[in-house]
């Protein structure tokens, strides 16, 4: 098989409590650069970033990335070095001021780019710069999507894995940071991999899209070619003049879950 940025070789992978596979003898040689994951729900996205970014290992198979088995990392900061990975609805419990937690990632992490400005910008591109004094946290889910996406800039790893990192975001904070990681991307050479629900962003910022069908196939290609009607209507299977409303049902849900997610927090908190 030829190499890739990652290679996954006859890889089996399923979750305990599930009765099915999510991959079976699954080999691929996945692409650097800017890609991003296109599919329905529960057709194996995260599980794809989650298995090459090493945070899952399988049952059956090998997966390298950027050469190396994921199996064989040495250690968690050998791990982190080749691959961040930004999950859904990440928190943190600390009262530790955000400008303090931002400035130990960036001081312990392996940035080629080291250095105030770019410290001053990224801060400045996901509005964290007002925010500094703020315990972590008390920071709002937008802020919280915000700031994770600031750590892994500033932790300056191989390869950068997102899932759903936008949703939480307006619409100016999604087009600022995915601006600013599509340019970072080809200033740095490293990979970055995203799982977007909104085919528009995929449209205009993805050089490279794996779209994942409910059958558990791929199909790789750009976005002209595999952002058609007639191939999203074969892989989310529903008509294509129907995925807008279905893509922004599934965004509203997101947003929806983190809103009385937060609503709890608050009422634990005052309780």
């Amino acid at each position: 098989m030829s190499e890739g940025f990652s290679v996954f070789h006859q890889v089996s992978f399923q979750y305990p409590e599930s009765e099915t596979a999510i991959f079976s003898h699954f080999s691929a040689a996945l692409p650097g650069g800017f890609v991003s994951l296109v599919g329905p729900n529960g057709a194996g996205k995260s599980t794809l970033m989650l298995l090459a970014a090493g945070r899952l290992i399988p049952q059956e198979g090998t997966i390298t990335l950027l050469g190396r088995d994921t199996r064989l990392f040495s250690s968690e900061d050998e791990r982190n070095a080749y691959a961040s990975f930004i999950y859904q609805n990440m928190e943190f419990e600390t009262e530790e001021p955000l400008g303090a937690i931002l400035e130990q990632v960036y001081t312990g992490g392996f940035h080629a780019l080291k250095g105030e400005d770019f410290y001053r910008e990224v801060l400045k591109v996901f509005e964290l710069t007002g925010l500094q004094n703020r315990p972590l946290a008390r920071l709002s889910k937008g802020e919280m999507q915000r700031t994770l996406l600031a750590f892994s800039a500033l932790y300056g790893c191989r390869s950068l894995f997102m899932d759903e990192p936008v949703f939480a975001m307006e619409d100016r904070q999604k087009e600022a940071a995915l601006d600013f990681f599509r340019s970072y991307q080809k200033k740095t050479g490293i990979t970055i991999y995203v799982s977007l629900h909104e085919l528009d962003l995929t449209k205009k910022y993805a050089e490279t899209v794996l779209l994942f069908k409910k059958d558990r196939s791929i199909d790789m290609g750009s976005p002209a070619e595999l952002l058609t009607p007639a191939k999203l209507e074969e892989a989310y299977g529903v008509p294509a003049v129907m995925l807008k409303q279905k893509e922004y049902l599934d965004r509203k849900k997101l947003e929806e879950e983190a809103e009385m997610i937060a609503a709890m927090e608050k009422d634990q908190h005052h309780g």
